[in-house]
């Protein structure tokens, strides 16, 4: 049985109402038939496989959560307790949406690289070691919090990106439709592709995207023919010894492919073009290349191109 809890933290430094965050935490459980579970729903974690690793997952810019439910599942079934989080706040200057949380003033060019880019990760790992650490949680002593993946789409796969590196937890960080090309209008110049960090990574992209066609013109590169996560792992994935990077191209999908269902009254999905594959199929990849990752299985998959460092 794979149960989800709620949990609610808040932002430093951010103001009302836009500080607060929605944590949904996903996990095995271990039903009892208890009175006490029939009656509010909540049912501890199974300990069987205790301590696991933990993803913390982010959504692309107005995005919902309910469109990764299907890959929360799939990591809890895996025993990978799973967090995934709403926050509405400025997406854009003056423009309110959905968004993983991101301080602009860390992704400049005097800045990038002082610290963390988002500034959700930090409240998230000491709501989770609240939860870890609380007898009266159904998560007490379950997550694993020196095990720490994160993972993303499109926006929220550059937030992982961006940040795996300033959180000593953090062991790896995956992206699926996410890179780290600079936008020119935060200062950068043209072809600009900031450092992951020396963790193991692994990009997935799909060869009908869209979205990350019609936004090259944010990095400069419009009508030119390197793919922005194609360069991040060329030029900004350098793993350190006893790490890997992994470039995996799913051929046929779309920048929304990982996102199901879909929400078309928000969000980009207009720029998107159209799958030729059916869409369960490129799902079932992402999930198997996640998990394969996460545990340092070899990435093998049909209709892939994969590439390594």
């Amino acid at each position: 049985m794979i149960r989800a809890l709620f949990h609610a933290t808040t932002l430093p430094n951010a103001s009302a109402p836009y500080n607060v965050l929605h944590l949904k935490v996903y996990y095995p459980a271990a039903p009892t038939n208890s009175d006490a579970e029939r009656m509010s729903g909540v049912i501890s974690a199974d300990k069987t496989s205790a301590p696991m690793p933990v993803v913390i997952f982010f959504n692309g810019i107005n995005v919902g959560i309910e469109s990764y439910h299907w890959l929360a599942v799939k990591l809890a079934e895996a025993n990978i307790v799973t967090v995934m989080y709403t926050h509405v706040a400025e997406t854009l200057p003056g423009v309110i949406g959905l968004t993983p949380a991101i301080d602009l003033s860390k992704v400049k060019p005097d800045t990038y690289g002082s610290g963390a880019t988002c500034p959700a990760i930090q409240p998230i790992l000491d709501s989770l070691m609240q939860l870890n650490s609380d007898e009266k949680s159904p998560l007490c002593e379950v997550m694993d919090l020196n095990n720490v993946i994160l993972g993303g789409h499109s926006a929220g796969g550059t937030v992982a990106l961006q940040n795996a590196q300033f959180f000593a937890q953090v062991k790896a960080v995956f992206a699926y439709a996410g890179h780290t090309m600079a936008s020119t209008m935060l200062g950068f110049a043209t072809n600009t592709v900031l450092s992951v960090g020396s963790k193991s990574v692994m990009l997935m992209r799909g060869d009908k995207d869209g979205v990350i066609a019609a936004s090259r013109v944010r990095y400069g590169t419009e009508g030119q023919s390197a793919d922005p996560v194609e360069k991040t792992f060329d030029e900004a994935c350098q793993p350190s010894a006893g790490e890997e990077a992994w470039d995996v191209l799913l051929q046929g999908a779309n920048h929304f492919a990982i996102a199901h269902p879909l929400d078309e009254t928000t969000g980009r999905f207009f720029l998107d073009m159209e799958m030729i594959r059916p869409a369960e199929q490129v799902r079932e990849q992402i999930a198997g290349l996640v998990l394969a990752f996460i545990k340092k299985s070899e990435l093998r998959t049909e209709q892939t191109v994969i590439r390594k460092k």
